[in-house]
């Protein structure tokens, strides 16, 4: 994801830079997984609060409830420190990232500060991490194409939620850290905010966007009239239209919304008090992380951010002497698999592999892991059999967790490793696994690229068509030149470009 040199310092940074593990707890909750260095009764209380933040909002959207979801928990690690160690966690480009949320079939991760600075912007932990999650519930629940003044002005409308005394939950407070942008003398005008999807916009304008959309979803969702203009927008923009004509088309001339939105800026702003009540304490499972966790939990932090070789490497090295001294403990012997696994070491990850599921035969983790070895091993030697070994510990994991989608995807890729056309299951497989967890941006693109090979152009579509819309993709975004390229339905000529190889870095 970046240059092999910025990685590697940033892993190094966080790690020169972090404290040894002291109270480390995990709590368990039907949406989430939460790790902090804290007293259980904080993270429960954490958990507690995300989970009413998640009903609340499906409550708002009507949207039901769904049973626990293993394999779409979102994974929150609260880090020690402020906003310094999260621009570190993060590495190149992450000066003023108070926190983020990585989206990945593997396990959705977000990463949140213990606490937040002194800037005096009104800036909260929990308006970071409200935020952070609000991509992911709206990537879950609704599958269309969303502009990017929407994707992150729905995170800033919900990030201000607040519990009140009377077990209330309030949605869609003014958000006070964007007064500045709100308030300046700069202005990002509504044709700029709709302007087509990859157009650059400079980070003076970015800025504005979180603020400026912050303001026109407020009014959006808090209106009508203008909800119903809203609605229409987004059927037009998904049925294939720009999003200037469509914008044009729902909310009249641009200038006159802009005028519009600057007297709304003005008013008293409406909040929805919606009532939640605290899931109970046996819905949320909360222990002390194992000895061995422990001792590794600030290089498994560093782990689940990603590593390239050279960061991995470093982190192999330092978490291997640690790992010895925990052989038994299922946990840390998984997580010190991956760590080795990427740093190249194939013989010491299929042994932390092996130990970790001699101590727990559960352990999905270690059983991808071993396959994941297997699968290298296979590649190099161009051995079929080898890959037969490799998928039967897939096949394994995916008894163990047949809802899990990290064993559906790695057996369909098996298969695209070895050169072989997947077989009709695992095609079957992979487009459950996106059923699964919508949000990784990776599986979509995989899936896009089978529904183009099985000629099913309405399906790579349906893929593709978030990433269009991505807030964070550059002008050369990939999905949206595959949707061009589909208008007329042959599905031929986006898996050309699709195959083709990409430009040197």
């Amino acid at each position: 994801m970046r240059t092999t040199t910025g990685l590697a310092l940033a892993a190094a940074a966080w790690m020169a830079a972090t404290p040894a593990a002291a109270a480390w707890h995990q709590a368990t909750s039907r949406h989430f997984v939460v790790y902090a260095d804290a007293a259980e009764r904080e993270v429960r209380a954490t958990a507690v609060r995300l989970e009413r933040f998640d009903a609340a909002m499906r409550r708002l959207h009507q949207v039901p409830a769904e049973p626990a979801q293993p394999a779409n928990r979102v994974t929150v690690y609260v880090v020690n420190g402020g906003p310094s160690a999260i621009e570190r966690l993060y590495g190149a480009g992450g000066r003023y990232v108070g926190g983020f949320y990585l989206p990945r079939s593997t396990g959705s991760v977000a990463f949140t500060p213990r606490r937040m600075g002194t800037g005096g912007n009104d800036l909260t932990a929990d308006i970071v991490l409200f935020h952070e999650y609000a991509h992911h519930f709206l990537l879950g629940n609704y599958a269309g194409a969303y502009p990017a003044w929407f994707s992150e002005g729905y995170a800033e409308f919900v990030s201000t939620t607040t519990f009140e005394k009377d077990g209330s939950v309030m949605l869609g407070r003014a958000a006070q850290h964007r007064a500045a942008g709100l308030f300046g003398t700069a202005r990002l005008p509504a044709e700029a905010m709709f302007a087509p999807a990859g157009r650059p916009l400079d980070d003076r304008q970015r800025e504005l966007l979180y603020g400026r959309g912050w303001l026109l979803t407020h009014m959006c969702l808090t209106n009508a009239a203008r909800r119903t203009q809203f609605s229409a927008y987004l059927h037009a923009l998904n049925d294939g239209r720009p999003s200037l004509d469509a914008a044009r088309a729902a909310f009249g001339d641009l200038k006159t919304l802009d005028r519009d939105l600057d007297t709304y800026l003005g008013r008293s702003l409406q909040a929805f008090r919606i009532p939640v009540p605290t899931p109970p304490d046996a819905d949320i499972a909360v222990r002390p992380l194992d000895p061995g966790e422990r001792a590794l939990i600030d290089l498994r932090i560093v782990s689940e951010r990603g590593v390239d070789r050279a960061a991995g490497q470093a982190l192999f090295a330092r978490a291997a002497p640690i790992a010895a001294r925990f052989p038994a403990d299922a946990g840390a012997q998984g997580w010190f698999a991956e760590m080795a696994f990427d740093a190249g070491r194939d013989a010491e990850a299929e042994g932390a592999a092996d130990r970790a599921i001699a101590a727990d035969p559960r352990s999905a983790q270690a059983l991808l892991y071993k396959a994941r070895v297997h699968m290298r091993r296979a590649a190099e030697a161009k051995n079929p059999a080898a890959w037969k070994e490799a998928r039967s510990w897939i096949i394994r994991a995916n008894r163990l967790a047949p809802d899990e989608a990290e064993p559906l995807v790695l057996y369909h890729a098996s298969f695209v490793a070895a050169g072989e056309t997947p077989t009709r299951s695992a095609a079957a497989g992979l487009f459950r696994a996106m059923e699964l967890v919508p949000q990784d941006p990776d599986l979509r693109f995989t899936v896009a690229r089978q529904a183009l090979v099985d000629g099913r152009a309405d399906d790579a579509r349906l893929a593709l068509r978030p990433l269009a819309y991505d807030p964070h993709a550059g002008a050369d975004n990939l999905a949206m030149q595959l949707l061009r390229l589909l208008g007329g339905g042959d599905t031929g000529p986006a898996l050309a470009r699709m195959d083709q190889p990409p430009p040197p870095k």
